[in-house]
Parts: structure tokens; C-alpha cells; sequence
């Protein structure tokens, strides 16, 4: 079953007199265990479409099932737990919380999850421990550097075991050798642990990295590449 099934997803804004075409018509299928990146110009639909995959914006028309589950008619209660339970969320700008330390933002999905205490600090030092981040645990975001910070999002991620991972220009805040880095390690939880990324990106390095590269432009998909 596919992780994530898309028919026919229309989102328009109006600007001015003006309708943009955010998405047209889009159909994807994304399968588990793939690495995809959305690439295309600025506004092609890449990052609207993270955003209705990812429950925080509702389509004009059409379907979004994400592991078996057709999130376009959930509440908005049935929605957060679709969040909660199914995705984890990496964004160029981190979004970590700056008063909680590094253990504290990648425990705070298990937190919501209910996971028992001690559950929950085994996963989240198995995870901290997977992105690298060992020793650093009682760093706040502050007392670290972008890579790091954006290693703690990437933990707090993969921490609940989602289904599916969504990551908006990751990399777009970080200096090569950085961006390299955080590329090998999401390489190696995709590769070591399954877990499914799909990745909004301009870096030529996931784009070198993906297994599949769909190209978007005027919100339409114009083509679909899987890499032998």
C-alpha cells in the first residue's frame, strides 16, 4: 500500500484579479521506503504541495490518503492526530522550540504520543544517538550550530516512527560541508531504518541523493524519474 496517494489536487489563491494555480491537478503515488525530492522553479507548487500532504492547508478539490487514511474530509482533532501519529516535519527554519533543550524538542512528539517515561527516554537517545547528537542532549537550540539544530528537528522527526517524513528546503540554511552531512545522515535513516522522505528542495545534492525526482512546474508534475 502506498504511503501516500494523491488524485487530483487543485489549490488556486487569488491575488488581486489574479488566480494562481498553486497545484493543478496533481496525481503522485509515493511508495514506502522511497527518498523523492519535488524540484522546480519558485512557486512550481512544491512547497504547497508538502503543505496539503502534510495536513496543514486543505485542497480545493481532490484526495490526499496517507497510509490508508483520507485526511481531506478529517476534522481538524482527526487531522492533528493524522499529524501526530503518521508524519514527521524537517523545515529550513528549524522550528525548534528555543527554551527546551535538544532532548526535550525531539521528546515532545513522544510527550503527545503518551509514550511511558520510560519508553520515551530510551527512543529519544536511541534517536539523538542516530542523528549524531550524543553528549549535546541538554543543549538548548541556542548553545548549538545550524547543523545541529537542524539534526535535533530531524530527531524530533523520526522520533514517533512516522510514516512518512516531509522535509521543505532543508539544507537551504546550511553551509556545504553542513548540508552534506545532514544528506548522509537522512541517507543512512532512510537506507538503515525505512523510514520515507519527501523533500521539497533547489540543492542539487538531494537532488543527487533522491531515488526519485518528480519536476513541478505551474503546479502541474512534469515528469517523474525513479533512478536505477
Amino acid at each position: 500500500m502506498s504511503i501516500v496517494s494523491v488524485r487530483g489536487l487543485v489549490r488556486h489563491y487569488q491575488q488581486g484579479d489574479i488566480t494562481v494555480k498553486a497545484l493543478d491537478g496533481v496525481d503522485f503515488d509515493l511508495e514506502p521506503g522511497e527518498f523523492t525530492t519535488l524540484m522546480g522553479p519558485s512557486g512550481s507548487g512544491k512547497t504547497t504541495l508538502l503543505n496539503q500532504i502534510g495536513g496543514l492547508d486543505q485542497p480545493d478539490a481532490g484526495t490526499i490518503t496517507i497510509d490508508g487514511t483520507e485526511i481531506s474530509k478529517l476534522s481538524s482533532s482527526q487531522l492533528a492526530d493524522v499529524r501526530l501519529r503518521k508524519l514527521g516535519f524537517v523545515f529550513q527554519s528549524y522550528n525548534l522550540v528555543p527554551v527546551l533543550s535538544a532532548y526535550e524538542n525531539a521528546e515532545f512528539v513522544l510527550l503527545l504520543q503518551g509514550m511511558p517515561p520510560a519508553e520515551r527516554k530510551k527512543r529519544v537517545m536511541e534517536t539523538l544517538h542516530a542523528v549524531g547528537l550524543q553528549g549535546m542532549e541538554h543543549r538548548r537550540p541556542g548553545e548549538l550550530s545550524g547543523g545541529q539544530q537542524q539534526r535535533v528537528a530531524v530527531a524530533r522527526a523520526i522520533a514517533g516512527r512516522p510514516a512518512l517524513v516531509l522535509a521543505d528546503e532543508p539544507t537551504a540554511n546550511l553551509d556545504s560541508k553542513t548540508s552534506e552531512s545532514l544528506i548522509d545522515l537522512m541517507r543512512t535513516l532512510n537506507a538503515e531504518h525505512g523510514i520515507t522522505f519527501l523533500f521539497s528542495t533547489h540543492d542539487p545534492r538531494i537532488m543527487d541523493a533522491a531515488k526519485r525526482v518528480i519536476r513541478m512546474e505551474d503546479g502541474k508534475i512534469t515528469n517523474d524519474e525513479r533512478k536505477a
